[in-house]
């Protein structure tokens, strides 16, 4: 009877999940999504607390409270700027349970004689992947908080290496499945999934981290379904595969919206160094940073007809998505017609300026994706660029030798006139000179983002 509730309650929690996932597909939607999602994993751990294998509550109870007190101030008090190396971390305490749990029932299996091919088979897929997610996304997080460089660590021959490994991993993995109590080729294993997560990230440059973590993410996933086959669990299996196949297929789409393929964000070294110096080196137009005041800037917004917002990751850094809801509500009050131009790579995760903006109370209908506003910029009288680098750079589609050439941009240079809000005149988070920065339409408005917008709203209210 009770296996019977604990499997209902499975089936419940897993159609919670797939419901939660399709809302998450709408941004008007997607709190619901979270919602449910968080509900259906409740209602799965409390079905599987009921299972009649769990030796100790108490330890369970331990693991509860430090989850809990850890997990709370991650979710409650991590700015949205510290989002994408959260969900990192996130992954790496994920993918290091799995491998712990791949560890525990392999010992287990070893000292009660128990082990068969097709469960050692799963154990060490599970050990070898979640080990490799356990480093790679060390490596992820810290590139994105700067603990390590943003730019790639290369070395000759690496690729080659790398390879080299993850074949010793899976030569290890076949030989286990024939010799189960091969314990030398089981620890073997774990330490090639670790080796192999870090030299796999560090070659990798910073602006492709999302599409990394995105990627160990699915990586996670099939982890988890390895461990939903090795512990007879098919919640585990179900939400493994959920988690893999998203994550992969997130993956897929931020890939296309860089026009790059998953063999160029893993072995691509894309913001290395390369030479020279100057616009030259990152494939820049020559030209100079025309700057402006906030005073100008204001009187080009108060008296537009059509004004175009292009969020970025500089507007996460300043955290000033209330004051430009405040900039908006101005122009708006003074008949000034005002979207939201959506790159669906902009910022540090996909997704990134929609949750912000819905943050600080933004309409979800003024969020326009690319696909949609790149032929209204034409007849937007400003373009205001806040904080956003490569994904409005012309060299995207002028450059053949820019890194970012194919790329798929936002159409900010054929608008009548851009500002851009921006901190210095230094490079993007790519290591990518921009072409908009120094095209005549263009002003610099210089300055912290969050300072630019108040100011800029002081004057709209006096013009």
């Amino acid at each position: 009877m009770t296996a019977t509730i604990i499997q209902l309650a499975y089936l419940f929690a897993a159609a919670l999940f797939l419901l939660a996932l399709r809302s998450l597909g709408q941004p008007a939607t997607a709190r619901r999504g979270m919602q449910m999602a968080a509900f259906g994993m409740l209602i799965a751990v409390c079905a599987t607390l009921l299972d009649q294998r769990i030796v100790s509550y108490e330890w369970l109870a331990v693991g509860v409270i430090v989850g809990g007190v850890v997990g709370y101030p991650m979710g409650m008090w991590v700015p949205m700027t510290a989002m994408p190396q959260r969900i990192a971390f996130s992954h790496a305490f994920g993918a290091l349970a799995a491998t712990l749990v791949g560890v525990g029932e392999y010992l287990h299996g070893l000292h009660e004689h128990t082990l068969t091919h097709g469960q050692t088979l799963a154990l060490g897929f599970e050990v070898f992947l979640g080990a490799l997610t356990v480093t790679g996304s060390l490596m992820a997080f810290g590139k994105l908080q700067e603990l390590l460089p943003g730019a790639p660590i290369t070395f000759r021959g690496q690729n080659v290496f790398n390879l080299s490994l993850f074949a010793a991993g899976v030569v290890c993995l076949l030989w286990l499945v024939v010799s189960p109590y091969s314990v030398p080729f089981f620890i073997a294993i774990a330490a090639l999934g670790l080796l192999v997560g870090i030299l796999m990230v560090v070659p990798i440059g910073g602006a492709d981290m999302p599409v990394v973590v995105s990627l160990l993410n699915s990586y996670a996933g099939l982890a988890a379904v390895a461990t939903g086959f090795a512990l007879d669990n098919n919640i585990l299996i179900v939400v493994g595969a959920l988690d893999g196949a998203s994550g992969f297929i997130l993956s897929i789409a931020m890939s296309k919206a860089m026009n790059r393929s998953f063999t160029n964000v893993l072995f691509g070294a894309f913001g290395a160094e390369t030479g020279g110096d100057g616009a030259s080196a990152a494939g820049g137009a020559a030209g100079e940073m025309v700057a402006i005041g906030a005073d100008d800037a204001a009187l080009r917004l108060a008296f537009a007809q059509r004004v175009i917002i292009v969020p970025g990751y500089g507007l996460a850094v300043a955290q000033a998505q209330h004051q430009v809801r405040e900039l908006v509500d101005l122009m708006e009050k003074r008949g000034v017609d005002v979207r939201f131009a959506i790159h669906p790579v902009a910022g540090r995760m996909p997704g990134h300026m929609n949750v912000l903006l819905a943050e600080a109370g933004v309409s979800y209908d003024k969020l326009v994706d690319m696909e949609d506003i790149n032929e209204r910029f034409a007849d937007a009288d400003v373009a205001l660029v806040v904080g956003a680098n490569d994904v409005v750079n012309p060299a995207a589609r002028t450059n053949k030798s820019s890194p970012i050439y194919g790329m798929p941009i936002l159409n900010v240079q054929d608008a009548k006139s851009i500002i851009v809000l921006k901190r210095g005149r230094g490079k993007g988070f790519s290591g990518v000179e921009n072409d908009l920065f120094v095209s005549p339409k263009t002003n610099m408005l210089f300055g912290d983002a969050k300072q630019s917008i108040m100011q800029l709203g002081a004057e709209v209210k006096l013009a």
